[in-house]
């Protein structure tokens, strides 16, 4: 089998909101087509435009070449070699950001058609099952533009999630810092106060998490917040500092009362390496797509069970990388849940709309998927609605 075609669609929903704190308003999905007839997608969370031109640019030397123009012809049963050779050869220019996010929507959909010709669902390939079943969270951003509208919209799609039979739920409050929702601040206790209406209004038996975005500066202070948020019983708080702070981290790791999650923006093992191991950070947030596909997530899922850490997948963008952390889920021990934005809490067109068949949960977990691949297909409408140039 050989690749003959490579498709980057760019979608956007017509009613963007830039100052939304939602990168569900745009997708990257690559089409791998083969001489077989099997086509293979998968979707990065980047900026669309820029993951495009890191596929389709040509190369001009030996150590920046074209990833496009290396699958063509290539064989895509072998998706790890494959990504190797992609990734040693577009070094000078890749190596981390937009271009290792490019290349995890390719090899998502290199996984989606070896899974295809063989026959198998992804989670198989990747070692088989390691849990009877995936248990997602619903992941809530809340809307308005006003504090109150945020709270009264955060506190209804809380309560909604527990009524859709979700045992778990985050809270995405990103009130504080440089990505705080609608450019509105509050003082720190107004997080804590959040915290404490959505305990109340689901009671004791829902697991909560919190994110906060990168909210302080500096760890001392989230650790003061931190410990205000320790009578709400959180499963982990989520980016409280500066990605790159990295000794804040452990400082909160040694501190906190609260596991601490990160990952979400990280490329590649190596940086999880640095969160792992310098950072200690609680719980890894490996997106499939932007890490850079199966072939280094599964790598970050070893690092984590050799370091008794936990993996819970980041994912905000369609079901198509929804379904990329089920498979990774259903194939890791140390995997308590996936992220997973409900499509009847969500205001992203491209959730509701892009996929057919979608992998949905049934009484509060999801079962391991039984189709070949990702088990996705894409709706072709949506797929022409929402693409641009």
């Amino acid at each position: 089998m050989r690749i003959t075609r490579v498709d980057c669609h760019v979608l956007l929903v017509p009613n963007l909101d830039p100052s939304a704190c939602s990168s569900a308003q745009d997708d990257l999905v690559v089409e791998i087509h083969t001489d077989a007839g099997i086509v293979g997608i998968g979707e990065s969370d980047v900026s669309p435009w820029i993951g495009r031109e890191c596929i389709r640019a040509r190369g001009t030397h030996c150590m920046s070449l074209g990833v496009e123009e290396l699958l063509l012809g290539a064989d895509p049963m072998q998706p790890e070699s494959l990504w190797a050779r992609l990734y040693s050869a577009t070094k000078m220019t890749g190596r981390r950001g937009a271009m290792i996010c490019a290349l995890g929507a390719v090899d998502m959909a290199l996984w989606d058609i070896r899974g295809q010709a063989l026959g198998e669902p992804v989670w198989k390939l990747l070692g088989g099952a390691a849990v009877p079943h995936v248990v997602p969270y619903a992941s809530l951003l809340p809307t308005g533009h006003s504090r109150q509208e945020q709270r009264e919209s955060l506190l209804h799609k809380v309560r909604r999630a527990r009524e859709l039979g979700f045992h778990a739920a985050k809270l995405e409050i990103c009130w504080q810092g440089p990505y705080s929702h609608g450019g509105l601040q509050e003082p720190d206790e107004a997080v804590v106060a959040m915290v404490a209406e959505a305990r109340a209004a689901v009671g004791p038996e829902m697991t909560l998490m919190v994110d906060v975005a990168y909210a302080w500066n500096d760890a001392r202070q989230a650790l003061r917040i931190l410990k205000q948020l320790e009578p709400y019983d959180l499963f982990f708080l989520e980016t409280p500092l500066n990605i790159d702070d990295l000794a804040g981290h452990a400082f909160l790791h040694d501190h906190s009362p609260i596991r601490i999650a990160a990952g979400e923006w990280q490329n590649t093992h190596f940086e999880f390496l640095d969160l792992a191991d310098r950072a200690k950070i609680d719980v890894l947030q490996p997106d499939v797509g932007r890490v850079g596909g199966f072939t280094e997530a599964r790598k970050v899922v070893q690092l984590a069970e050799d370091r008794g850490k936990l993996i819970v997948p980041h994912c905000w963008k369609s079901a198509i990388g929804i379904a990329a952390s089920v498979h990774l889920a259903a194939s890791t021990s140390c995997c308590p849940y996936v992220e997973f934005m409900p499509a009847e809490l969500s205001e992203s067109e491209l959730r509701t709309s892009l996929v057919e068949d979608e992998l949905l949960p049934i009484g509060g977990t999801i079962p391991l998927p039984a189709r070949p691949g990702l088990g996705v297909r894409l709706n072709r409408d949506a797929l022409q609605r929402y693409s641009v140039s």
